[in-house]
């Protein structure tokens, strides 16, 4: 079998399990192999060959995951608005009990509100941070 043919093979493979697994690196390293084939085409020699692979496939790759890391993150659970409408809603807090905590009508039920370690709460208008647990975790407006 030629050089080439060898190259696309190993290319379809690739492709193949990339989409068996998802692991959207195995087209970029697959992008190398291509890159090795059409390096066959024109009668480069295996080295030139592997080095068009690992170049091309390799910087694919680095420059994929240095796209990802770049990405802002998703928020965690509790505080990620398209989890939990009620993130960024508004609610009024008449008083605070002695242990940090405060009894609202929010959405027609009672709901405990908490607020954040080290903030001294104060009555007034707060905004819905996180969902912990069953209760509210507020911020003042």
């Amino acid at each position: 079998m030629s050089e080439p043919t060898l190259w696309w093979l190993v290319a379809g493979g690739m492709i193949a399990v990339e989409l068996l697994t998802g692991t959207f690196y195995l087209l970029m390293l697959a992008t190398g192999a291509v890159a090795a084939a059409l390096a066959a085409h024109t009668g480069a020699g295996l080295t030139t060959q592997l080095v068009c692979a690992a170049l091309v496939g390799g910087g694919a790759t680095a420059a994929w995951h240095w796209k990802r890391a770049g990405r802002r993150r998703e928020p965690d659970a509790q505080a990620n608005p398209n989890l939990h409408l009620d993130i960024g809603e508004t609610l009024e807090i008449a008083a605070w009990n002695p242990d940090g905590t405060a009894g609202v009508q929010y959405r027609g039920a009672h709901w405990t509100a908490i607020h954040r370690i080290g903030v001294v709460p104060e009555a007034g208008l707060h905004r819905v941070t996180e969902i912990v647990g069953n209760r509210l975790l507020v911020e003042k407006t």
